[in-house]
C-alpha cells in the first residue's frame, strides 16, 4: 500500500424512468477511484422512489430537460452506495472512501483567516 492514498467518489443518476403514477426507477453508478491506482470500487443499481403523482411527473419532466434530479435521491442512494463501498473497502483491505478525520469547518475558516495555509485531507497509512 502506498503511503498516502488520494479517494475520488463519484454518483450518476443514470436515467429516471416512471413505473407508474407514484413510482419511478432511478439506475445509478457510483464510483469510488483511487490514486494512485490501487483499486476502483462501483456500486451500480436502481432506485425506486415513490412519491405523490405530481411530483413524480414533475421529475421526470425535468430529467428530460437534462436538470440534475433532487438532492433527496442523490443523497439517498449515495447513503446507500457509500455503506456498501466501505464494506467492499474492508473486505479487501484498502482505506474505505470516507474523508479523513480533520479540522471543523470553523476551525478551518479561522486558519484561513489568520493567513495559514489550508490543509488538505489525504489518507495516509
Amino acid at each position: 500500500m502506498p503511503p498516502q492514498v488520494q479517494i475520488a467518489v463519484n454518483i450518476n443518476i443514470v436515467g429516471l424512468e416512471m413505473k407508474n403514477e407514484s413510482t419511478a426507477d432511478a439506475p445509478f453508478v457510483f464510483t469510488v477511484n483511487y490514486s494512485p491506482s490501487i483499486a476502483q470500487l462501483s456500486v451500480k443499481g436502481r432506485a425506486q422512489v415513490i412519491g405523490e403523482e405530481g411530483e413524480i411527473s414533475k421529475m421526470i419532466v425535468e430529467h428530460k430537460q437534462n436538470k440534475p434530479p433532487p438532492v433527496a435521491i442523490i443523497q439517498a442512494v449515495s447513503g446507500i452506495a457509500m455503506a456498501e463501498a466501505i464494506l467492499l473497502s474492508k473486505s479487501l483491505g484498502i482505506p474505505p472512501p470516507l474523508p479523513p478525520m480533520g479540522l471543523s469547518p470553523e476551525q478551518m475558516q479561522a486558519q484561513q483567516q489568520q493567513g495559514q495555509r489550508k490543509s488538505e485531507a489525504r489518507y495516509t497509512t
